[in-house]
């Protein structure tokens, strides 16, 4: 990679605050992520993320457990009217 070479002192000025900018910003990031990991390991937040990811499981297998559900569902109602 080659230097850059820099015409005036307000150029590296301006390259320095950007790079200042950069690292507070990565600084953050880490702090949330930090932040995160924590909640994530209290009792509340265990439980969040396991019924979080049986939610995701139930909401995308809903319409599959419906469809088989359904004809079952319907001669019974049929069988139920049928009766009286």
């Amino acid at each position: 990679m080659e230097a850059k070479k820099y015409s005036s002192y307000a150029e590296i000025d301006r390259d320095l605050e950007i790079l200042k900018l950069e690292k507070d910003i990565q600084y953050q990031k880490l702090v949330l992520s930090i932040q995160n990991t924590r909640e994530s390991f209290t009792p509340q937040g265990i439980v969040k993320n396991f019924l979080g990811s049986y939610k995701t499981i139930l909401s995308e297998s809903y319409l599959s457990i419906l469809n088989m559900a359904l004809p079952y569902l319907a001669k019974w109602l049929f069988k139920k009217w049928k009766d009286r």
